[in-house]
């Protein structure tokens, strides 16, 4: 796979922001399995800010095609 220069979304963020909302989910675990309210929620939180960066860089990249 080549990338073209400029392209809308670097690969490295585009890692980034799935890792976070993977930590996201691996917290969230580790919370219900301690019982920790803080760390789910702070998972949950993780998790949905990965997920809507990724969709915004989606919705990023359509529009510049």
């Amino acid at each position: 796979m080549t990338l073209r220069k400029g392209s809308p979304m670097s690969i490295g963020k585009k890692f980034a922001h799935k890792a976070e909302a993977v930590k996201g989910s691996l917290k969230r675990t580790a919370g219900r399995l301690t019982g920790s309210r803080r760390l789910r929620a702070g998972g949950r939180r993780d998790r949905f800010n990965g997920n809507m960066k990724q969709a915004g860089a989606k919705v990023k990249d359509a529009v510049k095609h």
